[in-house]
């Protein structure tokens, strides 16, 4: 990469601000309890639920959600 910024190519200088940006992103909209234990309550009730969608007993089809909110 260049020393300067008038020495970039546009791809560089794109790649250095979308860089940038994800970095403060990340930073304020980042996960504040990653890292963090969790309790196997909730562990497991989350896995039930990601059980129950994957068996089609929970959540709501994608086009049933954009016909219900007038996007189809």
């Amino acid at each position: 990469m260049s020393d300067t910024v008038a020495e970039m190519t546009r791809e560089e200088l794109r790649e250095m601000i979308e860089t940038s940006i994800e970095r403060k992103l990340l930073e304020l909209l980042g996960d504040p309890d990653e890292g963090l234990p969790i309790r196997k309550s909730v562990r497991d009730r989350l896995l039930r639920q990601k059980q129950a969608v994957a068996a089609g007993e929970r959540g709501e089809p994608f086009e049933d959600v954009r016909h219900r909110l007038g996007l189809a």
